[in-house]
């Protein structure tokens, strides 16, 4: 229940404020890197040899150097992350409609693989064209997402309640 409670908050806040939660996904993604750079750190001291110690400490800089960015422009970095998804829909969206084509496919299924495909195809397009505006449409999507989801666990979380804890499914009757 107050896991739904808080996907519908935040989701909330991601729609009326997308800026805010534009930051929270940039300041989100400098503590995955500064992490990331510490995790690397603690791997070269296990390394053996020089060329993974090197390589290691080298990831640490550079994980280390995207956060410091992150944190100084993070206009640019949700600019980047846009992209990056624009990129990962274009890319998906190929591959959907390449698939939609493969043999052992039904109707149906080469139809659905088609239909996704395009959209995310569309959907990369668009992000490409306008990456200012997808990072507002990305976060408002996420927090559409996220209501969705909060809804749906308080509704489990109320159903579960009403049952007393135990699934409610149906058992075949018995051949007497």
């Amino acid at each position: 229940m107050w896991r739904g409670i808080l996907a519908i908050v935040i989701g909330v806040v991601a729609v009326a404020w997308p800026g805010i939660t534009i930051n929270a996904f940039v300041l989100l993604f400098a503590v995955y890197a500064f992490f990331n750079a510490g995790l690397e750190l603690v791997l070269m001291t296990a390394a053996r040899g020089t060329g993974p110690v090197v390589g290691r400490l080298l990831l640490a800089v550079v994980n280390i150097a995207a956060g410091v960015l992150a944190i100084a422009w993070p206009g640019l970095t949700a600019l980047v992350l846009v992209i990056m998804v624009a990129a990962w829909a274009f890319v998906a969206g190929i591959a959907e409609v390449v698939l939609a084509f493969g043999r052992g496919e039904t109707a149906g299924q080469r139809a659905m693989l088609a239909l996704t495909g395009l959209v995310s195809l569309a959907f990369g397009v668009v992000l490409a064209l306008r990456p200012d505006i997808g990072a507002v449409v990305l976060a408002q999507v996420f927090g559409l997402f996220s209501i969705v989801s909060g809804v749906s666990a308080l509704v489990a979380a109320a159903n579960l309640k009403t049952h007393g804890g135990q699934s409610h499914t149906s058992t075949p009757a018995r051949a007497q």
